[in-house]
Order: C-alpha cells, then structure tokens, then sequence
C-alpha cells in the first residue's frame, strides 16, 4: 500500500466505527436515564403502537375504578337515608296499631295524627333533600344513573344504577295524613286471565282545576307477559311517563292476593282510565278489563280503628317497597366492589404487559453501555493512532 497524506482512510474507518459506538452510548445513556426502552418511535414503531394502547387502558382502567368508587359513595348515601326512611316507615306502623284500638280517644288519635304528619313531612325532606355532589338521589328527578367502570366506549363498560324504586319524595306524597278516599281510582284486575290479557299501553288521564292532561305508559308488553298484578304494576312503575305523573298500589284481599290497581296522580288531580275522562280504557291499551271504581284508600289516616288497619296496609306495602329497593342497592354496591376488584387485576397485568415492552432492562442495557463506552474509548486512541500515520511521511521529505 503505498503512503498517501491527502485521504487517510484508516482514520476515515476509526472515525466511522467511533461514530457508531457514540451513537450507540446515546441511546443506552437516554434508555438507563429515563427507563424507557422505546423513547421515540424510530426505537420500535411496532412496540411504541402496542405500549400506547396498553397505556390508554391502563389509565382509562384506573380512572374507571375511582368512578366505580364515587358509585359507591352515591349507593351509600341513597341507602343511608333509606334506611332512616325505613326507621320513620316502622314507627309510622306503629302508630298505625296503637290508633287501631278504640281505647283511643279523639284526643288521642289526634296527638298520633300529629307525630304521623311530622314524620310524613321528614320522609318528604328526607326526600327532596337527599344528595349528591349536587344530583338529587330520592325524589324521582333522576330514575337511573349511569357510572363509566370501564377503559372503553361501548355499553359493557357502563353500570346503570336504577333510583326509580327509591322516590321517597312521591312515597311521602303518597303517605300524606288526611287523605283518604281522595284522588285514588281503582281498577279491577281480579282474575288471572284478567293479568295475562293486559298488553300495548294504558292510558290514564288527569283532571285538574278544569285542565286535562293525557299520559301514556307504553312498551308494556305483549299479551301474557304479566302473572299477577304485582308484575303489572312494577311495570307501570318502570315507565317514566307514568312515574313522572301518578303512582300505583296493589290492591289486596284479604288473603293477600293482588285484586287490582290503584293509580293516583301526584298533583292531586282526579285519575281516569282511557283517553277520555270518566270512561273505561278501550281495548288493547292495556286496562281493557275490569272497570274504575269510586277513589279507594289513599294517605294515613288514624281517626277510626278502620282507617288505622287500612294504614297498617299501606305501610307495610311501602315498608316492603323501600326493602327491595335497599336490597337492589346493596347488589349494585356488592357488584361495584367486584368491578374494581376486577379493573385493579386487570390494570396490573395489562402495566405489567407495557412494561415488558416498553420500559428498560436495566442489566441488560448496562451491558450495552459498557461495552459502548469502552468502543468508545478504543475508538477515540484508535483515531488518534490513525492519525499518526502520516507523519511517517516527514522521514522522506528531510
């Protein structure tokens, strides 16, 4: 090889391998500083697009999870106050009992009239006043609400928590003292066959202060879809319509059977069934069978031993109501408690999957660097021995 001075091609190729080895030392240097193994997405385009997508769910998992949490802070403070509303129910019960002996004198049965309305009144502020974070829980102006408990957009990541059967506003409107054979229409649903007929909608109106109002409960179901009045009535429950204008009882014989139904409406109004007042509903709306009889037996009243045993119903009808809406509640919670335990597991698996893509074996890039820093360092003496080797030309030139 003969002796050149204008390219030095060794020092050219140490250079070139220096170079390398620095670039090299960088990029271990970035990965043990920062513990990511994908920094930029020249590092892994594939890995980065994977770890961002376990990231967005890990981090939509974990908020999810405190959603959960505020469910079951919402559930807790709805079933809290029912349970004081359940106390009030019990004690109103006994009143019930105590004003039906006739041992009671007017006096008497006027000083439990007096505890019952205030504790009616209590119910009513237990119900409007019941809140959370501002979102009334008991007063019916929020039927259900929804908690996001997953990472994803679609309905399997949504609970809803249904507050329909919780309206201890319209319970306590129910329960007013004084009011009894006022603004209740029954309507008779005595046979089995009667039940199972009911299909399609029931129109029921509302005559008030010369105004009527028409409302539709629709989407009832088809023909048998009912085995008893119970179901009947949950149904109309169900509907927002319905639940927004009037409520429904159950009523009984004396064997505890469901003889038929009892709508009123929760301002007060007169209740009719069918589109035009005072008349029968037609068929296929659903209350095509039986006939509205004269206002049955609506509030508390304890002025007769009669009226006491009619409340005593009445309470425990509700007192059973606001058990299985305590219970609905408390299955809610359990399964809230469940989501988190489940979005808790899989948030670890999927972090402990992003990270076995994503973030840096530290061992393993130590001895990357090690053997980069020490190239480099050979590299830098080897440069310089490359650029001495020119200097041999001098010799000639004395």
């Amino acid at each position: 090889m003969g002796m050149q001075i204008a390219t030095n091609t060794s020092a050219l190729n140490a250079y070139r391998n220096l170079s390398s080895t620095q670039n090299d030392l960088s990029k271990s240097l970035e990965k043990l500083s920062s513990g990511n193994r994908i920094n930029r997405a020249a590092d892994d385009a594939a890995g980065l697009a994977i770890s961002e997508g376990l990231r967005s769910q890990v981090n939509g998992m974990n908020v999810a999870a405190r959603n959960a949490q505020d469910g079951i802070s919402v559930i807790q403070t709805a079933e809290g106050s029912l349970t004081e509303v359940h106390s009030i129910l019990q004690r109103l019960r006994d009143l019930a009992v105590q004003a039906g002996s006739d041992s009671n004198n007017k006096e008497s049965r006027s000083a439990i009239d007096k505890e019952a309305t205030q504790l009616v009144s209590e119910l009513g502020r237990v119900g409007a006043g019941t809140n959370f974070n501002g979102i009334n829980l008991l007063d019916g102006s929020n039927k259900t609400l929804t908690f996001q408990v997953g990472a994803d957009g679609d309905a399997n990541s949504q609970i809803d928590v249904d507050l329909s059967s919780a309206n201890v506003k319209a319970l306590a409107q129910e329960l007013q003292t004084g009011t009894l054979a006022t603004g209740g229409t029954s309507f008779d649903l005595a046979t089995a066959g009667d039940v199972n007929a009911l299909a399609g909608a029931a129109t029921f109106t509302v005559v008030d202060g010369g105004e009527t109002t028409v409302v539709t409960t629709a989407n009832l179901g088809a023909a048998g879809t009912f085995d008893s009045v119970e179901a009947y009535a949950d149904a109309l429950r169900g509907d927002a319509a319905f639940a927004a204008n009037f409520t429904v009882s159950v009523n009984k014989d004396a064997n505890g059977a469901g003889t038929g139904i009892s709508v009123k409406a929760i301002n007060g109004g007169t209740v009719y069934g069918g589109d035009t007042a005072g008349t029968q509903a037609s068929a296929g709306t659903g209350l095509d069978v039986g006939a509205a009889t004269a206002s049955t037996t609506t509030g508390l009243a304890f002025d007769t031993a009669a009226n006491a045993q009619a409340s005593i119903a009445l309470l425990d009808e509700k007192i059973t109501a606001i058990s299985a809406a305590r219970a609905d509640l408390g299955a809610v919670q359990n399964r809230f408690e469940s989501t988190i335990n489940s979005l808790q597991v899989s948030a670890e698996n999927l972090s402990a999957a992003k990270s076995r893509i994503a973030d840096t074996d530290m061992a393993s890039e130590m001895v990357k660097f090690t053997a980069a820093n020490i190239l480099s360092q050979a590299g830098t003496s080897m440069l310089a021995q490359a650029n001495q080797q020119g200097q041999g030309v001098l010799q000639l030139l004395r």
